[in-house]
């Protein structure tokens, strides 16, 4: 199967046996405990079961977070925060600096680390299906899901549990800012590809898919230069992938707005446009073979051998020869009046 996303590497975490001895006196407190250990062991091993469906991991985090809301969540739901909440050590390594473990006496980390674990897993189950070269219209409806879902849990795991945490994260660290930031915008933007290959499919309107595709392109752009302050070492191949697709779909941009512009008979600028096309998917080109060759973290995608990568190369150059065609016929028109 040839990988048309990149992807980072989940989050590996310790084993945590919730054992309280002291604290869990009842039967009732105890099978919570047991609860929430194997609620937690089988949550991490559907993130690695590839016969694992959303609606298996939906069940599997909700089992586990009500669970895990019962050491962060006051009884009586005052403001006063749970005793439970640092009773236990949990630790976590990062998707980038993945050999540089993170421990926290935190259940909110916990939850931030593990919820972060679960949109990764989205953006995976994504990008298996999405590299299949016969994607199904019902297929490409879950992949565009599952991407809002991942943007979904990071934008909120941004908002509303990170700022409680209170150990400050860690510059270059999953939970800062910048990373949450450029895993949103690139779920985002693989999303929007979705929309951009059913237009296509569908024969929209040329300008519409160029528009799509030059926002698309500003989406990895974005995503590319909110990573630019971090270490190349971890960031580098990431980064890659990041401009790579950008001009990928500028690429695209370029080709449609010429198609555009050819039918309104602008032929001079309908080739110059399919040039700039032409630059930008031979600037891509280069960066593929780069990012195949650039070490780094995360699975390495080949959207150069994707037939949807192959087909722009030949609708670029098919585009280009009929511009220069219907140029050539107009410029004939023009001397025959003359």
């Amino acid at each position: 199967m040839t990988h048309w996303f990149h992807r980072n590497p989940l989050k590996a975490t310790a084993p945590v046996q919730f054992n309280y001895y002291g604290v869990a006196t009842t039967p009732a407190s105890s099978k919570i405990c047991n609860d929430l250990r194997l609620s937690r062991t089988r949550l991490l091993e559907l993130f690695t079961d590839l016969s694992c469906n959303p609606e298996m991991m939906k069940n599997a985090t909700d089992l586990y977070f009500s669970l895990l809301q019962g050491f962060i969540l006051s009884l009586d739901d005052s403001s006063q925060e749970c005793k439970l909440r640092y009773i236990q050590n949990f630790k976590w390594t990062d998707t980038l600096q993945g050999h540089v473990p993170c421990a926290q006496q935190d259940a909110v980390f916990e939850l931030v680390s593990m919820g972060f674990n679960v949109a990764l897993w989205y953006t995976k189950y994504a990008s298996r299906l999405a590299g299949k070269e016969d994607i199904t219209e019902d297929e490409a409806k879950d992949v565009h899901r599952s991407l809002k879902i991942a943007a979904g849990i990071f934008k909120h795991l941004k908002e509303c549990h990170i700022p409680k945490l209170i150990t400050p994260v860690e510059k270059g660290r999953d939970l800062e800012a910048r990373l949450i930031d450029s895993y949103i915008i690139q779920c985002q933007a693989e999303a929007q590809e979705v929309t951009i290959a059913r237009a296509i499919e569908l024969k929209h309107n040329p300008g519409l898919i160029a528009a799509l595709a030059y926002e698309t392109a500003n989406f990895y752009q974005k995503a590319d230069q909110t990573l630019s302050s971090l270490d190349p070492t971890y960031a580098g191949k990431w980064r890659k992938y990041l401009n790579l697709k950008s001009c990928f779909y500028m690429a695209y941009a370029y080709c449609y707005h010429g198609q555009t512009l050819l039918a309104s008979d602008k032929c001079g600028e309908a080739i110059r446009s399919l040039q700039e096309s032409e630059k930008f998917f031979a600037k891509a080109e280069a960066l593929c073979k780069e990012y195949g060759e650039t070490k780094g973290p995360g699975t390495t995608a080949k959207p150069s051998g994707h037939l949807f990568f192959r087909k722009l190369g030949t609708l670029i150059k098919n585009t280009l020869e009929k511009c220069q065609r219907e140029n050539g016929f107009m410029l004939n028109q023009n001397q025959m009046k003359k």
